[in-house]
């Protein structure tokens, strides 16, 4: 019992092993979801935090420790976004039919999560720094938390809102799209990626090469989008 008491404290503080229990733990995730038919409700990355973080409590091991070895799956998250460009290019022709159907979608939804998040927090008489923190929600947490800390948010709740934005809408869109009998793969797609950035995204190429390219799409244009609008919105909601 000594033995592997000390066995486990050595391996502990080595980056390599929490490397290697974030691989298999995304492993173990992911073939729960494809064996449950890829089932919006079994999202591998909603099991994955869930269980990881099990781990962290039940170990009592600082989030600072573990992210020395998750840090380099962290580092494949340019490369990842970067490789996008693939299906991009292979389904350009049917992205240039569709550029004026998008613009009016980015705008619209862009928008309207931007305002209807601080319109309700504003409502509940959240402070400035949760509505700062809480309007860049719908864009990717690196690029987020970037625009809550500009606008003197705090960047750590704004990459928590953004997870939970990206998981609530990985998990709905499926059947949401479905209840609303949208069959088009590309609409499908922009409006996962604008509504919830790399998570939706991910969904998207679950299901269908096209609807992972529009989504990749929209992911983009919002953090663009993003970034412009919010500063005025909050200074209207904070006056």
């Amino acid at each position: 019992m000594t033995s592997g008491f000390y066995l486990w404290v050595y391996l502990s503080t080595t980056p390599l092993l929490w490397l290697t229990v974030t691989v298999c733990v995304w492993i173990i995730a992911d073939r729960l979801s494809v064996a449950c038919g890829r089932h919006p409700a079994v999202n591998p990355v909603l099991i994955a935090i869930a269980a990881i973080a099990v781990l962290l409590e039940a170990t009592g091991t600082p989030y600072t420790r573990y992210f020395e070895g998750a840090q380099f799956v962290h580092f494949l998250l340019g490369p990842a976004t970067v490789a996008i460009a693939v299906p991009l290019f292979r389904n350009s022709r049917k992205v240039r039919a569709n550029l004026l159907p998008m613009a009016s979608a980015l705008l619209a939804g862009g928008i309207v999560a931007i305002l209807s998040a601080l319109g309700i927090a504003a409502l509940f008489g959240a402070p400035t720094v949760v509505l700062a923190s809480l309007a860049p929600k719908s864009v990717t947490a690196g690029i987020a938390m970037g625009i809550a800390e500009q606008l003197g948010g705090e960047p750590a709740l704004t990459a928590v809102l953004v997870i939970c934005t990206g998981l609530i809408g990985a998990i709905i869109v499926t059947p949401l799209m479905n209840a609303l009998g949208i069959k088009d793969y590309a609409a499908r797609g922009f409006a996962a990626g604008l509504a919830a950035h790399g998570l939706g995204t991910a969904r998207a190429f679950t299901v269908y090469e096209v609807a992972g390219t529009f989504a990749g799409i929209a992911m983009g244009l919002n953090a663009v989008l993003t970034a412009l609008i919010v500063p005025f919105a909050l200074h209207w909601f904070v006056r």
